[in-house]
C-alpha cells in the first residue's frame, strides 16, 4: 500500500489534505515540527523534521513512496530548505513529489517568491524524481488580508487583476493528484478561480460580503516601498511585498485556467464562497 507524507499538516491546506487522504482511507505519515501540533487523524504516522535538517527529513520520509511537499514559509534562507528537503527525499527513496509552486514560477518572475519556487522546480526536476507542481495563483481567501486595521489595502496594482485561487480548491486538486499520482507525473497545473479581480473589485466585493468596509488605494512604487518602511522588515521581505502588486499590475497573474475544474470535477470557489 502506498504511503503518502504530508507537510504541512498544521495548516490549512495540508491539514485539509491530510483529513481527506485519511478519509479516503489512505496510508499517511505527517511530517511536523512540533508533534503537539500534529493533527489527530487515526492511524497516521508522525514524524519530526524540519525542511532544513536533511538527516532529520531522510529518516522522516524513509520508506514513503510520494510526498506532498507544501512551500515553507517565506524566509530568506527558503530555497536553501526546500532544496535540502528535495535531496534528503531522493535520498530516502521517494519516488513523487508534489509541490505548491506559484504560477509563473521562474528566475525572471515579477513577483520575487515565485523565484524561489522556481529555484526549487529546478531542483526537483533534476532529483530524477517524479514531480507535479501546482501552481497556485495568489490565495483568494487571504487577499481581503492584504488590508490594514482600517481596512484600506494599498499597493501599486493599478487595474491589474489576479485570478486567485481558493485554498481550499488548491487542497481538492492536490488531493486528486495524490490519490493516483502516476497519472500526474511530470506534470504542472496552473491553479486558478475562474474569475480574474481586480483589488478594488476584492474590497468592493469584500465589503459587501462581510459587512466590514474595505477601500483600495493604488500607490507607486516609492510610495510604496515608503508606507511599509515602519514595519523594519529586511529588504528582501519588503521588495516580495512590493511585487505582489506589481505583478498584478504587469499581468502575470491575470491568466484563468480550467485546472481546479478538471482535477477537482468542482467549479473554483468565488471570493464570497470563501468568505460566507
Amino acid at each position: 500500500m502506498t504511503t503518502i507524507a504530508v507537510t504541512g499538516s498544521t495548516g490549512h491546506i495540508g491539514g485539509r489534505v491530510a483529513s481527506e487522504l485519511a478519509r479516503q482511507g489512505h496510508r499517511l505519515r505527517l511530517i511536523v515540527r512540533d508533534t503537539a501540533r500534529a493533527p489527530r487523524i487515526a492511524d497516521a504516522q508522525v514524524a519530526i523534521a524540519t525542511y532544513g535538517d536533511g538527516e532529520a527529513v531522510e529518516k522522516a520520509l524513509a520508506g514513503v513512496d510520494v510526498v506532498f511537499m507544501v512551500s515553507a514559509h517565506e524566509s530568506a534562507d527558503r530555497v536553501n530548505e526546500h532544496l535540502t528537503f528535495v535531496a534528503a527525499a531522493t535520498r530516502a527513496g521517494v519516488r513523487h513529489i508534489v509541490y505548491t509552486s506559484f504560477v509563473g514560477a521562474g528566475h525572471a518572475a515579477g513577483f520575487t517568491l515565485a523565484r524561489d519556487h522556481g529555484a526549487t522546480e529546478d531542483a526537483i526536476r533534476d532529483s530524477g524524481l517524479g514531480y507535479t507542481f501546482l501552481r497556485d495563483n495568489f490565495y483568494l481567501d487571504l487577499l481581503p488580508h492584504f488590508a490594514d486595521e482600517n481596512g484600506v489595502i494599498r499597493g501599486p496594482s493599478g487595474d491589474g487583476v489576479t485570478a486567485a485561487v481558493a485554498r481550499a480548491d488548491v487542497a481538492d486538486a492536490a488531493v486528486a493528484v495524490l490519490e493516483h499520482p502516476e497519472q500526474h507525473s511530470d506534470t504542472i497545473y496552473e491553479l486558478t478561480g475562474g474569475e480574474a479581480l481586480s483589488l478594488g473589485d476584492v474590497a468592493r466585493r469584500a465589503s459587501a460580503a462581510t459587512g466590514r468596509q474595505f477601500t483600495f488605494i493604488n500607490e507607486t512604487q516609492d510610495e510604496a516601498y515608503a508606507s511599509r518602511a515602519h514595519y523594519g522588515a529586511p529588504a528582501w521581505q519588503v521588495e516580495a511585498w512590493v511585487s505582489t502588486y506589481t505583478a498584478i499590475a504587469d499581468g502575470e497573474l491575470a491568466r484563468i485556467t480550467d485546472d481546479v475544474r478538471r482535477l477537482t470535477g468542482h467549479e473554483p470557489r468565488t471570493l464570497e464562497d470563501v468568505l460566507g
